[in-house]
């Protein structure tokens, strides 16, 4: 099963931060996804383009902040972030991408 160019639209970039790091222990990995993207659409693209098997997808959206840019007020985007979980005996290395 080779992945589509529209399945690197729904998964932007893997999640690297200490409490990802704990769901891989886990056997999750946490990318974050178009705000559009729906749960079968992200598991569909994470088995296409990693081959391996997915169990679940929980997914969160966070809003973005406000903060300030050069003095003046500014809006964070909002960022949605899938928590795949994956069958044992599955791994993806977010470090190398494999």
């Amino acid at each position: 099963m080779s992945a589509k160019p529209e399945q690197y639209d729904v998964i932007r970039r893997p999640v690297i931060t200490e409490k990802a790091t704990m769901a891989s222990e886990h056997g999750a990995v946490v990318f974050e996804v178009a705000i559009s993207s729906t749960k079968p659409e992200i598991k569909s693209a994470v088995e296409a383009i990693f081959g391996v098997k997915v169990k679940a997808v929980n997914t969160t959206i966070t809003k973005g902040k406000t903060k300030r840019f050069r003095g003046r007020p500014g809006v964070r985007s909002d960022v949605k972030k899938a928590y795949v979980t994956l069958e044992e005996g599955n791994t993806i290395d977010v470090s190398t991408g494999l």
